[in-house]
């Protein structure tokens, strides 16, 4: 796997993560890993800090903080930048950014934060917090919205309310990161296709077009990542849902499930894709100009920007009745200590806010800010790419954020898996995870007590 793309286009790393993240116990054993206890990196019981506005100012005694997060791809480098220069303009903090595959950070966190050697800020993508909260690794943050003034107003609607579980808020959106339809224009224009489609009838008819035009393959349908990704997509697109609303029940194996995931292999059915398109693979083959349309995230977009590709990106095709896109996003947190010191959870939240604040440098590589006065700024709309996929913000699909979920993400994946092998039926394969996945939720409501 190329070095310089994100954990997102790691199925192996993204399939570990998906696995460490679902288990109340994973992780714990690593005892002694990492970071630095209130003790040992800030002095506990040290002068308190004069002002009690969490997240506007810090004005006490000299503190340092560790920073964790899985920022190893492309979009690191902006990351620590941002981080030198919060450390310049904050004499009196001093953030020590450390940086492991995400895989390795969400099992390594719990750890530490239970042996009271966690870190004091990080970063976690929205479907771990509700988990993350529930295992009591991060605190709620309700005290630094309410002081800075952040409500739903400042953010889109799925976004900020995706922060929240049980009726506190643990993480500030830093990010979204959504799906994109990825074109070839010279195909494009080899088919006589001046557009990119934007209806399941106009998708349907650039695909015959372009097979006409000699492009043998053009749509590869993988069977694996970005596999799920896109059926979250069409799940929402068809009006479906991955669980129901209380978090007990599988819902991808309803009726919606069946017609997004029938549309999927149907791709291949008809030839558009070969059969058993590996992990990579259909990504590797758009880049080599094999094939003409891509459904991936946002952050190929850096990738895509070194080749001499002819290529552009806009928001998804709606193939079912509504619109819908799969997204990830980046939230800020802060980690609960053994013995909390309130000067460094002060300092913390000024990070916090600061980088929020900052988020136009974090949009270049490869994100689309969370804030809306950032997102809607001249500077932003000035970034192409970034921009044309914000189009979706309102309308992103998070995976649910219950505890434990990573599991059931897990038994849907495998469900699109089978079917696009042809091992399956649509049906058959997601009634078969949809089964594992209910036994999976009420062992998690035991578990978690949501």
């Amino acid at each position: 796997m190329a070095n310089d793309l994100p954990f997102e286009r790691r199925p192996l790393t993204r399939k570990r993560f998906m696995q460490l993240t679902a288990g109340a116990g994973a992780g714990l054993a690593l005892a002694g890993c990492g970071g630095s206890s209130a003790d040992e990196a800030g002095g506990g019981g040290g002068e308190a800090a004069e002002t009690g506005a969490a997240g506007a100012e810090y004005t006490g005694p000299n503190v340092s903080l560790q920073f964790w997060n899985g920022f190893t791809g492309g979009d690191g480098p902006f990351m620590r930048e941002m981080v030198d220069r919060f450390n310049t303009e904050h004499p009196n903090i001093k953030v020590k950014m450390v940086v492991q595959q995400w895989g390795d950070y969400y099992q390594k966190v719990p750890a530490a934060v239970a042996a009271g050697r966690g870190p004091d800020v990080g970063v976690m993508h929205v479907d771990t917090l509700a988990t993350n909260a529930a295992r009591n690794v991060i605190i709620p943050l309700d005290d630094l919205a309410e002081t800075l003034d952040l409500s739903e107003q400042d953010y889109a609607k799925v976004v900020w309310d995706a922060g929240v579980y049980q009726e506190e808020r643990y993480g500030i959106p830093l990010d979204t990161h959504p799906l994109g339809f990825y074109f070839n224009k010279a195909h494009m224009d080899k088919a006589g296709i001046d557009k990119a489609p934007i209806t399941a009838e106009e998708h349907e008819e650039a695909l015959q077009k372009l097979k006409s035009a000699g492009i043998q393959h053009p749509f590869w349908q993988s069977s694996t990542w970005p596999a799920h990704l896109m059926f979250t997509s069409l799940l929402g697109q068809f009006g479906g849902s991955i669980v129901n609303e209380d978090g007990s029940e599988a819902t991808f194996a309803d009726d919606p499930g069946v017609e997004a995931l029938t549309w999927m292999v149907n791709l291949v059915k008809e030839g558009y894709s070969p059969k058993n398109v590996a992990s990579d693979a259909d990504y590797i083959a758009f880049k080599n100009q094999k094939n003409s349309f891509h459904w991936d995230g946002i952050w190929q977009t850096q990738d895509l920007k070194k080749t001499k590709l002819n290529w552009d990106v806009t928001v998804l095709p709606q193939i079912g009745e509504e619109q819908a896109t799969w997204a990830g996003s980046h939230n800020l947190v802060i980690m609960k200590q053994r013995r909390p010191d309130d000067n460094k959870i002060q300092a913390g939240k000024v990070f916090i806010n600061w980088i929020s604040e900052q988020s136009i440098e974090w949009a270049q590589a490869g994100q689309v800010p969370a804030r809306n006065t950032v997102r809607n700024s001249a500077q932003f709309k000035g970034l192409e790419h970034q921009s044309e996929l914000a189009k979706q913000q309102d309308y992103v699909v998070f995976f649910p954020s219950y505890p434990g979920i990573g599991d059931i993400i897990a038994e849907m994946e495998q469900a699109v898996n089978r079917a696009v092998l042809g091992k399956q039926s649509p049906q058959q394969s997601l009634q078969q995870g949809a089964s594992k996945a209910d036994k999976l939720l009420q062992d998690n409501k035991k578990k978690y007590d949501y």
